[in-house]
């Protein structure tokens, strides 16, 4: 890549949201009905190859849609979500964990939901938010009208912000979050989410409406239904229990499937699917051993298997359906959902927006480099982890911690290090690594936060001790 490319590149980034300021549109903006699942990783779906998974629903929704092949989260939970919310890179919004405060979204960044409001759109939000759990950051007070959440990472996960009696009930019969009071109710928590956002949607179907519908499945524990479970234990799949069950594992998306039948008819029955666009995805790879549709790594891995996702958008009046391989990523829903919208969303995102491969897919589309960062690392480790679990996708390659290269045109399961091969691209790869990351780490606000809280604990438990 030489200085002009470079260049180019970074004008089309920060330019990539100006286009819906200098574009005209009579289309009516569309509802929005975006769906993330937790832990289900590419493979885990029939359209994409998986012999034993019943995902029939989903995969009708995948032949209705514009399907991006080549589509890359961040490798776990919280990073994902920012990166949904903010259209950057979630180092640049403060997130580096999941947990140790280090999940808070970052309170000067617009959400995706403030920015949607901008154009009059009405919003909420049903599941897991997992980007902070103190009052100013939780999705009420970040731009969501109506907001129905569980707390901390998942159903249960008391000692990280969730509610004490979920450590009892899980996933049945939960206490969630509701608008700013913890609310109890009765059954399974994805079939709740859904319930909730269909009832919300009846509501406001008058309007134009933005739902973010995020379930906390299939992410272990695994628990769900026999009904769902024990067809695949007749398949042979182990279940080892909640820790460790490959069926109930399979048995929690198949929910998720169902429960996406019934939105979809729902949907369908109120007239609205004609001018809603309903996107799905997953927030990153598998955290099974099955089927991986030949991608090496799940979740946590900075290789393929760790970030590319299914992405799927359905708005057969608008858009045709069909696979694009342009390389994309969660940063672009928020440019693309601006644009959908007709309002223009701050300058600084790194993400660009997808318009021109949902209207035409083979539009011409210029490459770029998205990194790929698990992240993670041990409270104060920062400054030593810059290649630690890293990755930088282009089209064509992928760089695994700034020492191996992959072919993923002729190698897509990363079994030979080309990296020898291709001196121009890791040259280009490092360049363009090197700046990101100095620009990067001066943004991560959130790394003294679990220390300060250490040292916040420790002088009230001298404190204690002296009297």
């Amino acid at each position: 890549m030489n200085k002009l490319l470079v260049i180019i590149i970074g004008l089309s980034l920060s330019l990539s949201c100006n286009h819906a300021n200098n574009s005209t549109t009579t289309i009516n903006p569309p509802n929005i009905i975006l769906i993330l699942t937790d832990d289900q990783g590419y493979g885990e779906l029939a359209c994409h190859g998986n012999t034993v998974i019943q995902t029939p629903h989903l995969d009708k929704l995948h032949s209705e849609s514009t399907r991006f092949t080549n589509f890359h989260v961040a490798p776990t939970c919280s990073p994902t979500r920012a990166q949904l919310m903010s259209g950057k890179h979630e180092f640049r919004v403060g997130v580096t964990h999941t947990i140790f405060k280090r999940e808070q979204l970052s309170l000067k960044v617009p959400t995706l939901a403030e920015i949607l409001k901008k154009a009059n759109y009405t919003t909420s939000i049903f599941g897991k938010w997992h980007l902070g759990d103190p009052k100013e950051y939780r999705p009420d007070n970040r731009g969501f009208d109506e907001a129905l959440i569980h707390g901390g990472g998942g159903l249960g996960q008391v000692q990280f912000g969730d509610h004490p009696d979920n450590a009892i009930t899980r996933y049945y019969d939960p206490t969630l979050y509701h608008n700013g009071i913890f609310e109890k109710y009765t059954g399974y928590c994805t079939d709740i989410f859904f319930d909730e956002a269909m009832a919300w949607i009846a509501k406001n179907k008058q309007k134009t409406f933005f739902t973010y519908i995020s379930t906390n499945t299939p992410h272990k524990p695994h628990i769900v239904d026999e009904k769902y479970y024990k067809p695949y234990v007749e398949k042979g799949l182990k279940d080892d229990g909640p820790k460790n069950s490959d069926a109930k594992y399979y048995g929690m998306i198949t929910n998720i499937d169902d429960n996406i039948g019934r939105l979809m008819s729902f949907m369908d029955k109120h007239k609205l699917l004609k001018n809603t666009l309903v996107i799905f995805m997953t927030d990153n790879g598998q955290t099974g051993s099955l089927y991986n549709a030949g991608m090496r790594g799940g979740k946590g891995s900075p290789h393929e298997g760790g970030g590319r996702v299914p992405c799927f958008f359905r708005l057969p009046n608008r858009f045709t359906s069909g696979d694009v391989d342009a390389i994309s990523g969660a940063i672009d829903i928020l440019p693309t959902l601006s644009e959908l919208a007709g309002i223009s969303c701050p300058n600084d995102v790194e993400g660009k927006s997808l318009v021109p491969l949902l209207n035409n897919h083979n539009s011409p589309w210029q490459d770029r480099f998205l990194v790929i960062h698990k992240a993670r690392w041990n409270n104060g480790d920062a400054d030593k982890s810059k290649y630690a679990s890293c990755g930088i996708r282009s089209q064509n390659f992928r760089m695994i911690n700034n020492i191996e290269l992959y072919d993923m045109v002729n190698d897509p399961g990363e079994t030979i290090n080309v990296i020898d091969k291709y001196p121009n691209v890791v040259k280009n790869m490092r360049s363009f690594y090197d700046k990101w990351w100095d620009k990067s780490r001066s943004l991560m606000i959130n790394e003294d936060k679990y220390k300060t809280l250490q040292l916040e604990k420790q002088t009230l438990n001298n404190t204690t001790k002296k009297k």
